[in-house]
């Protein structure tokens, strides 16, 4: 299973699908989703008609969808004119009508991913309206996601209010059954932290006996992790689930790094952005007790994302990992 959110959740399960849509799928998927998106779209219909933001599932929908044919086309289609209907995309207005016609965010997700044929589940991290606030280094607080992702100083936390927003019980269960856990690849603070913001989730994450893995990013993000290192991504990521002691070592096991250089051209335009490659300082992830397993996950064309394909792979293998070692465990408990 995976948690995160943005255009990094969407294309990881991309790569992903190719394994789960067969007749005989290789694996069985799952994704929770943040919920805390309040620009574009999104933005407008949750404050127009107070429903969740729907635009990261509905990508996530998407990605998982059986055939990204007509209907796969229609849900991310986006309306150029027209009052009241421009910027919008006709997904977004799918589920926020799903929503009131089900009574609830969870339902209509699961009607539209049945509507779409997908190959995995979609659970947003939590059923409640939250909104995400940032506490820059100069102490400064931007609420919202939208304002957060704009700014340019460095974030030294963030929350979300209500506090400690329950989970939706599907979403523990997931956890607790899952062979694999992975996190990111996504904005950190905006896309990745947000669920493990939400009450219990970090818990069932540290005691599930999955594999737990952090899908390492490539580059800064502008204003939110100038500067971060690898194991920076994880300080953050481990300081804001609240874990301590045991159950913090629990949380994680492994980094997954890439190897690949990443060609000048492509570093030249985001260097103007304020954006450089992410180091992989390994020597610190490992005294953290992380295992770190590197392999080359850089996609192609311009901008640099990681490679769908590629991704899904690594995954796989880990994914085999954790299932050999929970069948272990789960034989050991039983003797």
């Amino acid at each position: 299973m995976t948690i995160g959110g943005g255009s990094g959740l969407s294309s990881l399960l991309k790569g992903l699908k190719q394994h789960a849509s067969s007749s005989e799928p290789i694996v069985s998927l799952t994704a929770i989703v943040t919920v805390t998106d309040d620009g574009g779209s999104s933005g407008r219909l949750r404050r127009d008609f107070a429903v969740l933001p729907p635009g990261d599932v509905r990508n996530c929908l998407v990605a998982l969808a059986e055939e990204e044919a007509l209907l796969s086309q229609l849900f991310q289609y986006r309306f150029a004119s027209g009052r009241g209907l421009k910027g919008h995309s006709f997904g977004n207005l799918f589920l926020t009508a799903l929503t009131h016609l089900t009574g609830d965010f969870a339902s209509a997700v699961r009607f539209a991913s049945g509507v779409l044929a997908s190959c995995g589940e979609i659970i947003p991290s939590t059923a409640e309206n939250v909104v995400i606030t940032a506490k820059l280094h100069d102490g400064t607080l931007v609420t919202g996601e939208s304002n957060i992702s704009k700014t340019r100083s460095p974030i030294r936390d963030v929350r979300i209010v209500p506090k400690r927003p329950k989970p939706l019980p599907e979403a523990l269960a997931a956890i607790a059954d899952a062979d694999l856990i992975t996190l990111g690849p996504g904005s950190l603070f905006t896309s990745i932290i947000p669920n493990l913001l939400v009450a219990g989730i970090p818990q069932a994450i540290a005691t599930s006996p999955a594999l737990k893995v952090c899908i390492g990013n490539l580059m800064w993000q502008p204003g939110e992790t100038v500067n971060f290192t690898a194991s920076d991504h994880i300080r953050a990521i481990l300081r804001h689930t609240g874990l301590t002691g045991e159950e913090r070592q629990r949380f994680l096991d492994y980094v997954v790094l890439n190897s690949q250089g990443i060609h000048p051209r492509q570093l030249g335009r985001y260097a103007a952005k304020q954006a450089l490659p992410v180091e992989n300082d390994m020597v610190a992830l490992r005294e953290m007790g992380l295992q770190i397993l590197k392999a080359e996950l850089l996609g192609e064309g311009e901008k640099i994302r990681h490679n769908p394909t590629a991704t899904a792979e690594v995954v796989l293998k880990l994914a085999r990992l954790g299932r050999r070692r929970r069948q272990i465990q789960g034989a050991t408990f039983s003797q």
